[in-house]
């Protein structure tokens, strides 16, 4: 997507609901996102460097998993069979009364020294997290205050957008973010796979979308295989192979993440058309951005294979489609989209891509997947533009999904009241891409997903956020870490923590641990810190 830069506004939350003063909470728990009961108690559990941990069968978490979440603390554990044997135990039972829920218990009278109660496995994962974020190495032995910590997302869905159809990263890069996202309690993976610049997922009866469509990105714009291989001399290749794509799918799956494609229609589709190009819609310029023809067979034919497929690799239910800036230029030229509307009663091109985003939730629907877009989707003018219009005819279909990112609040609000679902990734405070002085620590931390003038039933319509890391001018893994991280936190803990138990200063610095940690693994190449000499003082 392309941003327009306004001025930005931003804002903090001081207020917290734990049981001691923020000053004495940041002093002794450190965990990022923020949970939502903190009760703090005198005296300090340990353990060892090796401790002993019992691991619920039913939590479905391998002990290799969790042996690898530890090990990045100095933890080595020893595996045993019985809550009573053990120095860390984790069971599955009711703890917190939410999905993805879970209650800790850190005694220094009692053995398990730290008890972890799940609601599902997923609040089981976020257990691990929360506890290789407590303990602290104190001399080779391994400590945590003695704390009840009570926690529960806000949000159901927390998302981290990467776009590779711009910058291909690569399934090393994308585990490494993913390790990241379940650090931080994440729970979706947003995957931008095509778009323009080149097409990143093998669908088996369309070879050439690969072999000639992924040899192209933002920087290297289908300049032919010669280019792009003196360009990339040591790449492989520059998509995922179907089984690369379920092997990323099933590493998400571990760590509690699940994983929506997106494949755009109607347009974004040029890496599809120039390899494809019956495709494409027909006009007298070819200078016209790429729109797909969507009242051709071939597109018929395409789009409803590569969905299938998709929806195949892709076990969490739900596609994203896009649907953003769709240019028609071509459709006002193309005689066979003009009669087609004319004989469907179609007023508006925003009415030809209704008739599409429908067409497709329809064909998702029968399959039992559920569709997301962009929120082009309701048919609103959301750029305001001359001689664009809007819907007249159609109206979106109901058990769509919408994800805002721009035009005015009112028109995710008009959405919400018309009882769609909402996705709130206002670019204004979400998009990566942007640069620190424009989307600030501070200002990414003021984001809130809610709106203030909407009821609590029409809030509890709002399913959560996203961030999205476009990528234009990401050609290399450092610069997506130099603008995801420390910023990525941020948005963990709007997604994570309620409101009112925000606290910007107290966020810093809970952040210092995990900037430390993000240090050692190179992420940090001298972006703006929340902890490590930042021009941003704490607030």
């Amino acid at each position: 997507m392309k941003r327009t830069i306004s001025k930005m506004l931003a804002a903090g939350f001081a207020a917290t609901l734990l049981t001691l003063p923020a000053s004495r909470i940041a002093a002794q728990i450190t965990i990022v996102p923020q949970p939502q009961e903190v009760k703090l108690q005198a005296g300090k559990a340990s353990v060892s460097a090796n401790p002993k941990i019992y691991l619920d069968k039913k939590a479905k978490i391998t002990a290799s998993y969790l042996s690898a979440q530890f090990k990045e603390a100095g933890i080595t554990p020893v595996m045993v069979n019985s809550a009573a044997q053990a120095d860390i135990a984790i069971s599955m039972g009711k703890a917190s009364g939410h999905k993805e829920g879970y209650k800790l218990e850190v005694s220094d009278k009692k053995k398990p020294a730290i008890t972890a109660t799940a609601d599902d496995r997923s609040g089981a994962v976020y257990a691990i997290e929360s506890i290789r974020q407590m303990l602290k190495n104190e001399g080779g032995k391994f400590t945590a205050n003695v704390c009840t910590i009570t926690d529960w997302p806000e949000f159901g869905w927390r998302s981290y957008m990467l776009d590779e159809s711009r910058h291909f990263h690569g399934m090393a890069m994308v585990k490494r973010m993913v390790n990241e996202m379940v650090r931080l309690k994440m729970n979706t993976f947003h995957w931008h796979l095509v778009d323009d610049p080149g097409w990143r997922i093998e669908i088996k009866g369309y070879p050439k979308l690969t072999s000639e469509g992924s040899l192209s990105d933002f920087s290297h714009h289908f300049q032919g295989a010669e280019k792009w291989k003196e360009a990339y001399p040591d790449r492989e290749r520059s998509y995922y192979t179907q089984a690369e794509i379920k092997e990323i799918v099933n590493y998400c799956a571990e760590r509690g993440i699940r994983v929506i494609p997106e494949i755009e229609v109607p347009g974004h589709c040029y890496a599809a058309t120039h390899v494809y190009p019956e495709l494409l819609a027909k006009g007298d310029n070819d200078t016209d951005p790429a729109i797909y023809d969507v009242v051709a067979p071939e597109f018929k034919k395409f789009i409803e294979t590569t969905l299938t497929q998709v929806v195949k690799l892709f076990p969490s239910k739900i596609v994203h489609i896009g649907g953003d800036e769709a240019n028609y230029s071509r459709w006002s030229k193309n005689e066979r989209i003009k009669k087609f509307m004319k004989d469907h009663g179609l007023e508006t091109y925003p009415d030809m891509q209704l008739y599409t985003i429908n067409s497709l939730q329809k064909f998702l629907d029968k399959k039992g997947v559920k569709l997301i877009g962009w929120n082009e989707i309701t048919g609103d003018n959301v750029h305001g533009e001359a001689n664009h219009g809007e819907n007249s005819a159609l109206t979106l279909e109901k058990g769509t999904l919408v994800q805002f990112w721009d035009g005015s609040t009112d028109l995710a609000k008009k959405a919400i009241k018309k009882g769609f679902n909402l996705v709130n990734s206002n670019r204004l405070y979400t998009y990566l891409d942007y640069g620190y002085p424009t989307i600030s620590l501070d200002h990414a931390y003021s984001f809130n997903p809610y709106f203030d003038d909407l009821t609590p039933e029409q809030n509890a319509k709002i399913l959560g956020l996203g961030c999205q890391m476009w990528g234009e001018w990401t050609p290399t893994d450092a610069r997506v870490y130099f603008q995801t991280f420390p910023r990525l936190a941020a948005y963990a803990e709007c997604g994570w923590t309620k409101v009112e138990n925000k606290n910007y200063a107290d966020f810093v610095r809970r952040m210092s641990p995990i900037e430390k940690i993000w240090q050692g693994k190179g992420y940090f190449t001298g972006q703006p810190s929340y902890s490590m000499g930042t021009p941003e003082a704490a607030k």
